[in-house]
């Protein structure tokens, strides 16, 4: 009897318990896979890897034969015999097969098969800048979800302490300690805090509902706390980088702008379009040269009235051989154009490694700047936890005022909110270092 009531028990349980309380609780590398494998704007960006793979293939049917069968029927308007020779049929059937190939004397179609190739190439890195761009989003939006449930829980602390403060405020009135001035100030200064809880709630609704876009959930959620491991720790006011700069000699800054060159994939996919370019020009000119024709032929011609003399089987080859000498400057303006987009590849690949090298240097210090301040802040909120706590059992006895209380607790609030919000900034600016030198997919990955 007592298993069959605990049983029932907990079936009432879990019918009367609402769904919400079973939200699930998603980790930052949870977000990650739901937005890589759910992502619109990454299939997108994987549809152009298939493409560039039929594309390809586009490529390569060019060097080979094409073998086609035809047959065509072919009625006169009469029948011509002379001397017992038929000179015209009425009508003729005619069937065969045809095998056959063109390709230029200069092999465009071979560096065409090459332009194809480094286009696969060119387009998985297009899919790693993309992906790497996103995950970075999903990051932002996942520390803008913590930062406001983290302002929710300090302006929901900081209601508690005023209310606590009112109450005291109204108790030290009636005994005649205070004026009703304090009691004022102190409902005054509750009531804001409340305006603020409701913009803090309705804060984080707002960027959960942005996330959970971002990423493809639906329902109730929530996020986990990130685990913050050693890699950007800060020992003695300095942070440690080193997991950016294994096996560098140089300075942290120049090995970061080193790193982020080899490792960017907008780097690799501009220097292939480069190469593509290059090669492009290559493909244009070799329309000056001829085409050469091969072809292989096998035909069956049936005469009606038949003739005995009509040869019905024929099997030949054939070889032509064809020479533009003009038209009309098409192929100069051809090369031009691929000679212009040349120039522009390569004008591009330079402006992109110098605005490489600046995001770098700007990640970098940026990462500096709020490692320092991470650290000064921590001071801070302990001097003001320390301040705040004095001068509440101050107004206690009687030694402090009202407003003395709330500049505590003010400069309390202000410091909470401000380590905290430097926390996630903090965080937030070491994953910008990882996307800024390339290696944030990659650190993705072996998570």
């Amino acid at each position: 009897m007592n298993k069959i009531r605990t049983i029932i028990i907990c079936l009432i349980i879990t019918i009367a318990v609402p769904c919400g309380a079973f939200a699930a609780d998603y980790s930052l590398g949870d977000l990650y896979r739901f937005a890589l494998e759910r992502s619109e704007t990454i299939k997108i960006a994987e549809e152009d890897v298939y493409i560039s793979k039929r594309e390809k293939d586009r490529a390569l049917s060019a060097l080979i034969p094409t073998l086609s069968a035809y047959g065509y029927h072919t009625r006169y308007s009469r029948d011509i015999v002379q001397n017992d020779t038929l000179l015209q049929p009425d009508y003729t059937n005619e069937w065969g097969l045809r095998i056959a190939k063109t390709f230029s004397l200069s092999g465009k179609e071979f560096t065409a098969l090459s332009i194809a190739k480094e286009g696969i190439a060119k387009s998985g890195f297009d899919l790693s800048s993309t992906q790497e761009e996103y995950l970075f989003t999903v990051a932002t939006q996942y520390y803008t979800v913590l930062r406001a449930r983290r302002e929710t829980e300090i302006a929901r602390a900081n209601v508690e302490r005023l209310t606590k403060q009112r109450d005291a405020a109204k108790k030290r009135l009636e005994v005649g300690e205070v004026t009703k001035t304090a009691l004022l100030r102190a409902e005054a200064e509750l009531a804001g805090a409340q305006s603020e809880l409701i913009k803090a709630d309705n804060a984080l609704v707002i960027a959960k509902t942005r996330l959970a876009k971002t990423v493809g959930i639906t329902g109730e959620y929530a996020v986990a706390e990130p685990d913050i491991g050693s890699e950007g720790a800060i020992e003695s006011g300095e942070i440690d980088l080193s997991f950016l700069t294994v096996n560098c000699k140089l300075s942290t800054l120049d090995c970061l702008k080193e790193k982020a060159l080899a490792e960017r994939a907008e780097i690799r996919s501009l220097s292939i379009e480069r190469n593509q370019a290059k090669e492009q020009v290559k493909f244009s000119q070799g329309s000056y040269w001829p085409d050469l024709t091969l072809q292989g032929v096998y035909s069956r011609q049936e005469n009606h009235p038949a003739s005995f003399f009509g040869i019905k089987e024929r099997t030949y080859g054939e070889v032509k051989l064809d020479f533009p000498f003009f038209e009309g400057g098409l192929t100069r303006a051809e090369v031009g154009q691929a000679r212009a987009r040349f120039r522009q590849a390569e004008y591009s690949l330079l402006d992109q490694k110098r605005t490489i090298s600046v995001e770098v240097e700007n990640a970098y210090l940026a990462a500096i700047s709020e490692g320092s301040v991470l650290t000064q802040l921590n001071k801070e909120l302990a001097y003001a936890s320390d301040n705040y706590n004095l001068v509440s059992k101050q107004f206690q006895y009687g030694l402090a005022d009202s407003l003395d209380v709330i500049d505590a607790n003010t400069l309390l609030v202000t410091a909470e909110r401000q380590l905290r919000n430097s926390e996630y900034v903090y965080q937030l600016a070491l994953l910008r270092l990882k996307r800024v030198t390339g290696t944030l997919l990659q650190a993705v990955r072996d998570n």
